[in-house]
């Protein structure tokens, strides 16, 4: 059975109206969250869990979105983040893209929503759990036959979930659970587990597959 198309969840953090319009026009599809400053932020994070967070630097409240870059971050580290600005100098926006709680990309105001659009693509798709996945996958291979089992299960575990929500956000039918077992040359609990993992983690929403938290039990 069709269902509505699934996109990510962003969180928008500006508070200028006209830029929330134009964010939502070329933004269309996704599911957006608006809050005006980053106090707000930090709470939508542990209620929304976004997979993308667009953060702008002047906020209301006279709060500032780079001093607030390296708090988001920390609350939610695999969230990849785009800066826009059209006050930040050279030297701050080096400073937002530099060290271990940085954004991924700053883009200066007033912003094209093209160049948008393609930096969210790429953002989602590349950046954070698939970043994660990447640096993992380095490890193993660094580290050579030294890995243990379970650390590589656990690398081929995310790996494979990072695969079913490129996938199933772009789809228009429920997921066949033995077409992606076959596939992934797994079991279909163990696709079903991933599913789980992936809805009860937030990135990807309950609709999607509404029997989640009951096939599992009936799986051998």
């Amino acid at each position: 059975m069709a269902t509505e198309e699934i996109m990510a969840s962003i969180l928008i953090v500006e508070d200028d109206p006209k830029q929330l319009k134009l964010y939502s026009k070329a933004l269309r599809g996704y599911r957006l969250t608006c809050v005006s400053t980053g106090s707000s932020a930090l709470k939508s994070i542990a209620e929304t869990r976004p997979d993308l967070i667009i953060l702008d630097n002047i906020l209301d409240a006279g709060e500032k979105g780079l001093e607030f870059l390296p708090k988001l971050k920390a609350a939610a580290a695999h969230v990849p983040v785009i800066m826009i600005s059209g006050t930040l100098q050279i030297r701050e926006q080096l400073a937002a893209l530099q060290g271990p709680r940085s954004a991924h990309y700053v883009l200066q105001k007033p912003v094209d929503l093209d160049e948008l659009d393609r930096t969210v693509e790429i953002a989602l798709t590349e950046c954070g759990l698939g970043e994660t996945v990447a640096a993992l996958q380095s490890l193993e291979r660094a580290e050579k036959f030294s890995a243990t089992e379970p650390d590589r299960r656990f690398t081929e575990r995310l790996s494979r979930q990072h695969e079913l929500i490129k996938r199933l956000r772009t789809g228009k039918e429920r997921p066949n659970i033995s077409e992606l077992a076959r596939d992934f040359g797994v079991s279909r609990k163990t696709v079903i587990r991933d599913l789980q993992d992936l809805i009860q983690r937030g990135q990807l929403p309950e609709e999607i597959y509404p029997d989640w938290n009951q096939d599992a039990a009936g799986e051998e």
